[in-house]
């Protein structure tokens, strides 16, 4: 390495869309994500769908999906790209954990823990959300989050058993394709 080589960081981002075209902004999104030559693609999960957790009731469900980055980025350099790829989606933040076009959280960033509530990391809820627990394991089966696998950890969170494959199809209010008796 040169005396100027960029120190990268491995880190895990989460994303989730419940509205609109979910599986053409989760690709598009991904695209934003490491269009920076900042951040590099390492692995992509494939895509789950879960129901809403939290936030208002009869939300649509959710597609989610993580991916592995490694980043020059600092933290909160990554979390303000993180933002700019949720508002490029149109993500709007009106009511907490409602419905969204996008949601983009770092899971983790390297070793790093923080406090900071900006930036809390590991992310506070990931180690009970098997909606990013269980497609981390698909791409890191010996990943560990508190000290825990990460599939270990998912089969025990309470949304384990709400998790579905994505199967591609859609239509534009976040339902499976189904098809219309004419």
């Amino acid at each position: 390495m040169s005396p100027h080589a960029t120190a990268y960081t491995r880190a895990v981002i989460a994303l989730g869309s419940n509205l609109g075209a979910r599986n053409d902004t989760l690709s598009a999104a991904v695209a934003d994500l490491v269009d920076p030559p900042e951040v590099r693609l390492l692995a992509i999960s494939p895509i789950v769908q879960s129901k809403a957790v939290g936030g208002p009731p009869d939300q649509p469900d959710f597609l989610n999906m993580v991916i592995a980055v490694e980043t020059s980025l600092s933290p909160e350099e990554l979390l303000r790209h993180c933002h700019a790829v949720e508002h490029k989606h149109l993500r709007v933040r009106e009511v907490r954990w409602g419905p969204r076009t996008l949601d983009v959280d770092i899971v983790t960033y390297g070793e790093l823990v923080s406090s900071d509530p900006d930036l809390t990391l590991p992310h506070p809820r990931a180690a009970e959300r098997a909606f990013v627990l269980y497609p981390w394991s698909l791409i890191e089966p010996a990943a560990r989050l508190n000290g825990e696998r990460v599939g270990e950890l998912a089969a025990k969170a309470a949304d384990f058993a709400d998790l579905a494959p994505f199967d591609g199809f859609e239509d534009l209010n976040g339902v499976a394709g189904a098809v219309e008796a004419p």
